[in-house]
């Protein structure tokens, strides 16, 4: 046993006051210091006016992105309570800013149902912004308080009259806490509010950046950029959205169910896609991206409910095996969504519920609004059995692929790809693998590796676009057998993402149009058939530079300075005192480099850049990689006429 310290007594032990544990702290709250974790203050504030919306007594809120990147949120609701609090003794606007687990959302008299469970929303944003300012709207007046890094720094005054109620909270975050970086991104923005837009019916939420201007309007005056999200339709128009582009069996299926403790609502609609990612399912307005008890429910419900259809209507024969949940999942984008009194969530992240109750209730609202539908609906009942029926025939062809394949290997004992150089270590966590392009790259890769921790996988050709085909085919891919091997996984029924052998997934392609294109389709397999992987962070992308900058007539290979984008390249020029005495060198191919070089710039972990892949917005990645690797040729069209405008290097 270790030696305790001769200093360890009581004046060891640290108490955090007030909200100093949050900035000591600040990952357990909002997950992280990084670009998430920025973001997530604004759905904190956001979260609050969305359970004011959820009670009744909100139907608008604005974010305002100011050009100094402070955030305002405004909503129409009943404003914070400023009265002064009963044990407190101080105004309960401050309480709620100033304490953590100080809300309205934990007796039921203040809201039946809300997002923001722990009531360490606003106060979180408050220790975690170098300045909040709070006006509120009620009772005739409007007040203002103030604080900085969690402190109250102006006390609550009247500051004149308001014939509205509501509350506006504007902040800015602060720089010692995000050493990152302090820019919201609109599109970060965009999808959420979106999102919570399509969750609640009616609600208006309007998006404006103060940091971008739009053409000015004919009296020659600018407008920010800005969106409005109002959906009458709701979930409905959320699984339209999903399908967009998409050849769609059947109209959108919508019904609900309530009782005494929670209400749910669930939209779905069939497309002729393989995929089976677009199931998504919220709790209080909360993604939960790691699903839980009411997903579970809704699975149930519909293996079942197709099931029981199918063999009714004798669409499946005595002999047929019955459908898997993976097979009536086929081509499905649907919502569930469920808010409840008291949610069981794990962790303040709220990725995952845990109410027992309500898978029950979830399966059995599925198994009734189904059944109707099916009933009612013939035609398109039978369109969506028979999709089912292909997946369940694809499934099959592919579990006989898989059983032959393991049959083949059985007497080699790892079944390892031959291209594939794998590293010394057994330890996944300080693994890696890079998944490279052709024989020349990596052969480079390969001389230029840490073989302990860094394993090599060259790829023959480009791998099949999966969108297109389906498991079947996508397994008879000598690639794709490879790739799976590799990693160790599996897909499908038989994934197991504790099983992968590398927690480093990179993928290293040519800067170039051919790599940029086998990057897309990397990632569309991942995305399809490992999503689990992106989402506990194991695929990354690596930054090889683009241009190397050496001494014109020098004998060596020395680069002196490595670019990795176009813009930096002129600017990087201009700080030579003679430029006439250097050269530039563009890499078109990782082969082109030598081993030194490409260790040097791209796999040394010291000096590399990885972008790590995540999926911040399902419904919007599951829109792009539908559009612009699906059959339809009209979605990637209108993305290129969308985007013309933004090209700056055109590679033919």
């Amino acid at each position: 046993m270790a030696d305790t310290p001769a200093n360890y007594d009581s004046s060891a032990i640290q108490v955090l006051e007030g909200l100093e544990a949050v900035r000591k702290r600040p990952g357990m709250y909002i997950g992280n210091t990084g670009p998430g974790g920025l973001h997530h203050l604004v759905y904190e504030i956001v979260d609050n006016s969305v359970d004011e919306a959820m009670g009744g007594f909100c139907d608008e809120i604005k974010v305002i992105i100011h050009q100094d990147n402070a955030v305002t949120v405004i909503d129409n609701g009943r404003g914070i309570p400023v009265e002064k609090h009963p044990k407190e003794k101080i105004p309960t606007v401050e309480v709620v800013l100033t304490i953590l687990h100080a809300g309205g959302k934990f007796g039921g008299s203040g809201y039946k149902v809300s997002g923001g469970l722990h009531g360490v929303g606003v106060s979180v944003v408050n220790a975690l912004s170098k300045r909040v300012e709070v006006n509120v709207c009620r009772d005739g007046k409007e007040y203002a308080i103030a604080f900085e890094r969690g402190r109250t720094v102006e006390k609550l005054h009247e500051v004149g009259k308001s014939r509205h109620t509501g509350t506006k909270v504007k902040f800015w975050p602060d720089e010692q806490v995000f050493t990152e970086t302090t820019v919201f991104d609109y599109q970060t923005l965009q999808s959420r509010l979106r999102e919570m837009a399509f969750l609640n019916k009616g609600l208006k939420i309007e998006l404006v950046d103060e940091r971008a201007t739009v053409a000015p309007a004919e009296d020659g005056t600018l407008a920010y950029r800005s969106e409005t999200f109002k959906f009458a339709n709701g979930l409905v128009d959320f699984v339209k959205y999903v399908n967009e582009g998409r050849d769609v069996l059947n109209k959108p299926v919508y019904f609900s169910a309530a009782n005494d403790e929670s209400t749910v609502e669930i939209a779905m609609q069939w497309s002729t896609s393989y995929s089976t990612n677009s199931v998504m399912s919220f709790a209080n307005n909360i993604n939960t991206g790691e699903g839980g008890t009411h997903l579970e429910g809704f699975k149930q419900g519909l293996t079942r409910t197709i099931n029981e259809y199918a063999r009714n209507k004798g669409l499946l024969k005595e002999k047929d095996s019955n459908l898997s949940g993976d097979d009536t999942r086929e081509g499905l984008a649907a919502i569930i969504s469920v808010k409840l009194r008291e949610p069981q969530f794990e962790g303040q992240t709220k990725t995952k519920l845990g109410n027992t109750d309500i898978r029950p209730f979830v399966q059995g609202a599925v198994m009734q609004g189904l059944a109707e539908f099916l009933e009612e609906n013939p035609a398109p009942a039978r369109r969506i059995v028979d999709k089912a029926s292909s997946a369940l025939k694809a499934r099959e062809a592919a579990r006989r692929a898989r059983e032959m394949t393991r049959r083949k290997n059985v007497l080699d004992s790892f079944a390892l790809p031959g291209k594939l150089a794998d590293c010394s270590s057994k330890d996944p966590a300080e693994s890696e693998i890079f998944i490279v392009e052709g024989d020349s790259a990596g052969g480079s890769a390969k001389q230029a590796r840490d073989r302990k921790h860094q394993a090599i996988l060259p790829l023959r050709g480009k791998i099949l676009n999966v969108e297109r085909a389906g498991l079947h085919r996508s397994l008879s891919s000598e690639t794709i057998s490879s790739l799976i091997t590799a990693i160790g996984t599996n897909i499908g029924a038989d994934f197991d993402a504790d099983k992968s052998r590398y927690h480093r997934i990179i993928i290293m392609t040519d800067a170039d149009v051919d790599g940029a294109h086998i990057r897309c389709l990397l990632l569309t397999f991942f995305y399809r058939y490992m999503p689990e992987l992106i989402n506990r962070g194991y695929v990354y992308i690596a930054q090889p530079p683009i241009f190397g900058i050496k001494r014109k007539n020098s004998r060596t290979t020395k680069i002196d300075r490595y670019i990795y984008d176009e813009k930096a390249l002129s600017s990087t020029l201009a700080e030579y005192d003679d430029p006439d005495k250097w050269t530039v060198q563009r890499y078109k191919g990782l082969g082109e480099m030598d081993a030194e070089q490409l260790w040097e710039t791209t796999m040394e972990p010291a000096t590399r850049t990885l972008l790590q892949v995540n999926i911040d917005d399902a419904a919007e990645a599951e829109r792009v990689v539908s559009d612009l690797m699906g059959d339809k040729v009209e979605p990637r069209r209108d993305f290129i006429q969308s985007h013309a405008r933004d090209v700056r290097f055109l590679d033919i």
